[in-house]
């Protein structure tokens, strides 16, 4: 069973109880009123997720406590959060939910004024100041107010009018999991404003009994969403994760689309209308992207995993010079939304592509070069690591090789990506070939991995 408790840089995520508890949301809260130098107000949004309204309570008397005012938006997604904060003067904001993970899991993400996540050294000093327990706390003259905002799903989908051409998506037929989850509330708002057909399954927000895990795989779109595209003769098929924020797809017939193809279409979609620009993914990522780019004259940026070290990189560019952010996840950021990851954009975005070229998904997939990708984790211990690494280097001596993250390396006709993880007590390994199978590679590199278990 996985650990759980898991504070990191990338926030706090746990099993609530056994892991997460009442006092480390008002902790965390305390402490990030603390890491935030503006006075203005925080604003705070939660998942349906039985647990969070215990979460929010705690987080709320923390910060009014701390002499903090309070935007509370209620039932919001993490990008309706982002949009929120951005159109506003709000100092920061709060996400409670726990996105892909089960009902007994949930989880803390910290915002900046500018509505992204923390950057590598925010998220640090975060860090810092909870575990030095440096909060400052008011005396009664000085407690802040609760403030409560309604209309944050309304704005942003204004937001999104003022990028997407929904005239020109009528007569596709979309068909949305939306996992039990906030999703289903953005959707039903955007059907009500626009004719699109869009036809919802899970749309039931749900504290606890979730319609199924909430992960954007593909076993639970082959299960849950592919039968039902087929059934009812839609275009696509989309698959949210509970806070909406990641996706993934699959065609009219039902065949299942890799998440790692999310990034491409809609770098493809981006370069399209802005060739030149930048493509920013990590390390683990499809060298589609590579090609993608390479068509329309863009770059690739490469950067260790995790999405501190993307929200750095980007912090290092104006948008006007970067086309997509993203990972092999289903995990993708546009510029004109200043770089939030927004499962609902991203489903406008490919949908406005399938439009644009005036085609299928399953057709424009199939003009997509083939690749072969091969994923596995392995349990390993943590002293043995830098051997593993010192033979991956030696056996591989000569080819291009990138230390950032783990070792990845790139040889004719592939590469593979060997890490450990952020999350997991485990090394994950990653291999992918242009032509041919992965599967002789990735055996040749669980071996020698396994060796040092």
């Amino acid at each position: 069973m996985p650990s759980s408790l898991r504070i990191s840089t990338v926030g706090v995520r746990g099993i609530v109880g056994p892991g997460l508890k009442a006092h480390h949301a008002l902790e965390f809260a305390a402490a990030f009123s603390v890491l935030l130098n503006r006075r203005e107000p925080i604003m705070i949004a939660r998942d349906p997720r039985a647990s969070s309204v215990m979460l929010r309570e705690g987080i709320v008397a923390s910060l009014l406590a701390s002499g903090r005012d309070v935007v509370d938006l209620g039932l919001a997604s993490t990008p309706v959060l982002q949009h929120a904060i951005q159109s506003t003067n709000a100092a920061g904001g709060i996400s409670i939910g726990a996105s892909h993970n089960n009902a007994e899991w949930n989880a803390l993400k910290f915002l900046g004024s500018n509505g992204t996540y923390l950057s590598s050294g925010e998220a640090s000093e975060l860090l810092d100041i909870y575990h030095l327990r440096k909060f400052d706390f008011r005396d009664w003259t000085q407690v802040g107010r609760l403030h409560f905002d309604d209309e944050a799903i309304e704005r942003y989908i204004n937001d999104l009018e003022n990028v997407f051409d929904f005239e020109m998506l009528r007569g596709l037929k979309l068909v949305a999991d939306c996992s039990s989850g906030l999703s289903s509330l953005i959707l039903k708002r955007l059907k009500e404003r626009h004719p699109i057909d869009i036809t919802m399954i899970n749309a039931t927000l749900e504290p606890k009994a979730f319609a199924h895990t909430p992960n954007t795989n593909a076993r639970t779109v082959g299960l849950q969403l592919a039968p039902v595209v087929q059934a009812i003769g839609g275009d696509m098929g989309v698959l949210f994760d509970m806070d909406s924020d990641r996706i993934a797809v699959c065609c009219g017939d039902g065949e299942v689309v890799s998440e790692e193809m999310i990034l491409p279409l809609l770098a493809e979609y981006q370069l399209m209308r802005q060739p030149g620009r930048m493509i920013i993914t990590n390390l683990s990522t499809t060298s589609m992207v590579e090609d993608v780019a390479s068509r329309y004259g863009g770059t690739v940026l490469r950067v260790p995993v995790g999405r501190q070290h993307a929200m750095d990189a980007l912090a290092m560019y104006p948008a006007e010079r970067i086309a997509v952010a993203g990972e092999g996840t289903g995990a993708v950021m546009l510029p004109e939304f200043r770089f939030v990851y927004d499962g609902i954009a991203s489903l406008l975005a490919l949908a406005s592509h399938l439009r644009q070229r005036g085609t299928s998904l399953k057709k424009l997939l199939a003009g997509m070069p083939s690749y072969d990708m091969r994923k596995a984790e392995v349990s390993l211990d943590a002293k043995r690591i830098p051997e593993l690494m010192t033979e991956l280097e030696d056996q591989w001596a000569g080819a291009k090789m990138d230390t950032q993250d783990g070792l990845r390396v790139d040889i004719d006709n592939g590469w593979f990506h060997v890490r450990v993880s952020n999350t997991e007590p485990v090394v994950r390994v990653i291999a992918e070939m242009r032509e041919g199978s992965a599967e002789g590679l990735m055996s040749k590199l669980l071996d020698m991995v396994r060796s040092y278990a």
